[in-house]
């Protein structure tokens, strides 16, 4: 065994081990999800103040943030209407002063007493010729703080401060790093520290904390970030392999009539992107064991045909295929587009009394009728359904299969993990069903390997001939359309009358369905009435919104497709999948209420036939990145792209919130900033996975993944 700690033996020694550390700060410390060493000695810094070149307060600029070491001078309490408090506190920087004031925080006065230093970090202001910072964030930083000041993230509810951490951290450090303490095992070999340049545990965590110099802080950093990163991919490769090694799955058939039928009968040629995509799939569709597999491909890439390809490879064999998509619109327009693009193939008809059959696509959501649903699972469970489309209703009970051979999974972020392996888990007459994922909502590659790493993933970034370029427009006016319209939005109508008098149709898109006192955003039913009205009197105008029933749902959208409505108000309940190739006008109105994906998807939806199109975006903005958004939008059709301006934008949360299942493992790294190091550990884990599945020459690594699995994954991961 090594001599030196290994994380596990950190995360084994509780925090009230430290001096100073009684059950009221234990108590703290919990809150702040600190019980132990290692939870401490990963609580990161979020900034560093270095002491020899600190901004003094005559330095500072009005309306900017910034970050300044003071001693307080004095602190007082006044009482204001009702009970509100205002606490103000003057310190100096020991040349010129500064007040701070805090509205409501009464625990204040007891926090900033005469002589106390702290790093106060907010944004400059002027009152009655006076700087001033109102409701600044405080750091305690006590007497014990080296050149440079590590400051934590703190917890004014818990009384956590800067001060407080630093000193814990310090007596931590002490006891684990050399030269006082055993010092750590690096679970990284050798070999890859020298190949990526990347520096040793205990030097990294000693100067994450207490760097003795500010240059020393990147390479701490980078090799924490990689640490993290190099645990999440080596997980996710992990269980690639065991997946690939304990399920059985069924070796497709690749030379079988119905696909070679089925793209002799397109009347255009694939694209390299879709002939790629098909030619991994049916790599993976040939092999003894499942696919797992993700097709991302940007709004209009063709995922539907590829998906329909690896179905009818099912089919080819003797088996079933089953397309589940997350709204009842959805599944019906699969339904009719892949009737349309299958009409007229057969399939053998063993033990009838002619030798072939048409080939069957059924429909199964809620709304069919007893009759119907129970043909279906009729049909099912005898074989003689061989594609089935549906919602969530295909994995409700008393849904069965003769021999479900392939899974595909429309939007399949809409779908928790439990309802995806539901469909998968219907059938196993021949082995576990092949599933292929799809989304149109592109999202960058190194998130894609985080979020979607224990699949395989093929990517559709080509359009098909014949998809026209979309023209984005962005009219910086009310989204309620309120007040005098102004020159662009009465240019905006013009062009939607101009539009439906040469036969076209548009949509007009509003976040909200009915008029709220409490959001001022575009109602969807306060817009029809007001267009029906007035700027586009006359025409035909439709409603549609979730809180519509099924059957009215569906009647509205078939009148659009049906060109007897000639502007659909709708919110996003047409976000995904709706495909009215005559629609050719997209307005979305408080456009910068949406996110740059979901903008982008409901652009998707014009753009789709022969016709130019236009998008116009409608709202204004108070924010920088609310600007940043819709001129992204202006700017670019692509979708990769934009989910890279997404991804700087809004950093990864809300993408690693798609894993749906596990918590978020990146304290120090992040996708948007570590790029490069994601790619990097991926490669890594391949090549660990590759050589040693089951770690058993790399211990030190499978102990750690050990302690941040759950005890089953473990158990699968690396027991083989």
């Amino acid at each position: 065994m090594a001599e030196g700690l290994r994380w596990a033996d950190l995360a084994g020694i509780d925090v009230q081990r430290l001096h100073g550390v009684g059950e009221k700060r234990r108590a703290s410390l919990e809150s702040a999800g600190i019980t132990n060493l290692l939870d401490l000695l990963t609580h990161y810094p979020r900034r560093y103040l270095d002491r020899s070149r600190e901004a003094r307060i005559s330095e500072l600029v009005e309306g900017e943030e910034a970050s300044i070491l003071v001693t307080v001078v004095s602190t007082s309490v006044r009482q204001l209407r009702g009970r509100r408090v205002m606490v103000t506190s003057r310190v100096t920087d020991g040349e010129s002063n500064l007040t701070l004031t805090f509205f409501n925080q009464r625990f204040r006065e007891k926090q900033l007493v005469a002589g106390r230093e702290a790093i106060v970090f907010g944004k400059l202001e002027y009152f009655r010729g006076s700087r001033q910072m109102s409701n600044p964030i405080v750091d305690l930083v006590g007497d014990k703080t080296g050149r440079i000041v590590a400051v934590y993230p703190q917890s004014e509810k818990a009384g956590l401060h800067t001060g407080d951490l630093a000193t814990w951290m310090g007596e931590a450090l002490r006891r684990t790093l050399p030269p006082t303490g055993r010092g750590l095992v690096d679970p990284i070999p050798e070999w890859v520290l020298d190949r990526i340049d990347l520096a040793d545990r205990n030097f990294a965590l000693a100067n994450i904390h207490q760097p003795e110099e500010m240059a020393a802080v990147a390479p701490a950093r980078r090799r924490l970030a990689f640490d993290e990163l190099f645990r999440l991919q080596m997980a996710l490769v992990l269980r690639k392999r065991a997946l690939a090694r304990t399920e059985v799955g069924i070796e497709h058939r690749l030379d079988g009539p119905l696909f070679e039928a089925f793209r002799a009968s397109l009347p255009f040629d694939l694209t390299g992107a879709q002939r790629g995509a098909i030619a991994e799939i049916d790599d993976d569709l040939a092999k003894p064991y499942p696919m797992h597999r993700l097709l991302q491909g940007d709004v209009g890439a063709g995922k539907t045909l590829v998906a329909v390809a690896a179905m009818l490879r099912a089919v080819d064999g003797g088996h079933q295929a089953a397309l589940m998509a997350p709204t009842e619109v959805l599944a019906e327009q699969h339904a009719a587009g892949i009737r349309r693009l299958l009409g007229g193939l057969e399939v053998e008809a063993p033990g009838s009394l002619l030798p072939t059959r048409p080939l069957s696509v059924e429909l199964l959501t809620n709304r069919a009728t007893t009759a119907d649903r129970k043909r279906i699972l009729h049909g099912l469970i005898g074989g003689t359904v061989d594609i089935v489309i549906g919602t969530h209703a295909l994995i409700q009970d008393g849904v069965g299969f003769s021999s479900l051979g392939v899974v595909v999974i429309d939007e399949q972020h809409r779908f928790g993990v439990e309802q995806r392996a539901a469909l998968r888990d219907q059938s196993y007459g021949d082995g576990i069903p092949d599933t292929l994922v799809m989304t149109a909502t592109p999202i960058p590659r190194t998130a894609a390997m985080t979020v979607y790493g224990d699949l395989d993933v093929s990517v559709l970034d080509e359009l098909p001939p014949g998809r026209t370029p979309i023209v984005t427009k962005w009219v910086e006016a009310p989204g309620n359309l309120e007040g005098q319209p102004s020159m662009e939005l009465s240019m905006m109508w013009a062009e939607v009358r101009e539009q439906i008098a040469e036969g076209r149709q548009a949509y007009v898109v509003t976040p909200l369905i009915e008029g709220s006192d409490k959001m001022e955003a575009a109602s969807a039913e306060e817009v029809y009435e007001a267009l029906r009205s007035d700027e586009l009197s006359g025409l035909r105008i439709g409603l549609l919104h979730g809180k519509l029933s099924s059957v009215e749902k569906e009647e509205i959208m078939e009148s659009f497709r049906r060109r007897t409505l000639d502007v659909l108000v709708a919110t996003t309940v047409i976000e995904v999948g709706v495909d009215v190739p005559n629609a050719t006008v997209m307005i979305i109105l408080d456009a910068a209420r949406f996110g740059i994906a979901q903008l982008h998807q409901l652009r998707g939806r014009v753009g789709r036939g022969e016709h130019a199109s236009t998008c116009w975006l409608v709202g204004e903005t108070t924010t920088d990145d609310g600007a940043a958004r819709l001129q992204a939008l202006v700017d670019s059709t692509d979708g990769f792209e934009l989910a890279e301006v997404d991804l700087d934008l809004r950093g990864e949360g809300t993408i690693l919130g798609e894993r749906q299942k596990g918590r978020n493992d990146l304290k120090l790294a992040s996708l948007r900033r570590d790029r490069e190091l994601v790619a990097i550990a991926r490669a890594v884990a391949v090549t660990i996975a590759d050589d040693d599945p089951f770690l058993r020459e790399h211990p030190e690594i499978a102990s750690e993944l050990e302690l941040f699995l759950d005890e089953a994954d473990a158990e699968f991961l690396l027991k083989g």
